[in-house]
């Protein structure tokens, strides 16, 4: 970590670099920011042990030098805008969660932890969890829609969806803490079986959106501080502190303390 005010030292290629390279593992970001799919997936990443190279995500929106969309090439190189697109040698970009954990867990490397548990059982919970966190209609897909803005509209934002947006996001983060629960009295300090998955680590992450993370996991950042506002005004919603338990502030720095690279390492002004 630099200096506060100072630059961390994280290099970015260019996204056109990123899709021309024939080899390595190659994922979009924003510097500064901790966008929580690519900040999910870079913690998946950083357990399975594969090194990644950072490349610029473009901004939404049109650009006032040249007046064309920022992400025009990114959606002709991938069909798509979303944050992150993951590239990997000379195979084509993957843009959606399920498809990213399943080529990170192909390629990381041996002596790291197995994500996706061999027992199908194991497997189908760590998935359906995965769903209602990270799918259409699951927690992120909520809050994200809870108010109108450019983001929420381009994830389907109307009047009736925002309105059962938050019922939804508190159902959510109860089924959590249940599960949590159950597993403590059965053992565990983990959402399925008894050993880390893929589950642990996006559900870790993806709370933060709720959740008010410390500086020791998550740093300040010039370029952070609105999202980390908006993270902190949804935890203050009565509805959802109300069942943010220490259940799961424990296990959120456990998973991330003790399995990912903390403070996590963003690029941008340090604070």
């Amino acid at each position: 970590m630099s200096e506060k005010g100072k630059s961390e030292e994280v290099q970015f290629i260019s996204l056109d670099e990123a899709a021309s390279m024939k080899s390595g593992t190659r994922v979009t970001f924003i510097p500064g920011m901790q966008a929580l799919y690519a900040e999910a997936l870079k913690n998946i990443c950083y357990v399975k042990k594969v090194p990644l190279i950072r490349a610029l995500h473009p901004l939404m929106g049109i650009s006032k030098e040249t007046g064309e969309d920022r992400q025009a090439r990114l959606y002709e190189l991938t069909s798509q805008t979303s944050l992150p697109t993951m590239f990997h040698d000379e195979e084509r970009p993957r843009n959606v969660w399920i498809e990213q954990l399943s080529l990170a867990e192909n390629i990381g490397r041996e002596d790291s932890p197995k994500l996706i548990p061999d027992d199908l059982q194991d497997r189908m919970d760590m998935f359906g969890l995965c769903a209602v966190i990270l799918g259409e209609d699951g927690l992120v897909w909520n809050i994200r829609i809870l108010s109108d803005n450019p983001l929420a509209r381009k994830y389907g934002y109307s009047e009736q969806a925002s309105s059962s947006a938050l019922g939804k996001i508190v159902d959510i983060i109860r089924l959590i803490d249940h599960r949590l629960e159950e597993q403590e009295k059965a053992g565990s300090k983990y959402l399925v079986g008894n050993s880390l998955s893929a589950a642990d680590i996006y559900w870790s992450t993806m709370v933060m959106s709720t959740l008010p993370t410390p500086p020791e996991i998550m740093p300040r950042t010039e370029q952070n501080q609105g999202m980390l506002m908006w993270f902190e005004g949804n935890s203050k919603i009565p509805a959802i502190e109300e069942v943010l338990s220490k259940r799961i502030e424990d296990h959120q720095h456990f998973i991330l303390k003790t399995h990912c690279e903390t403070p996590a390492v963003l690029g941008g002004e340090l604070l």
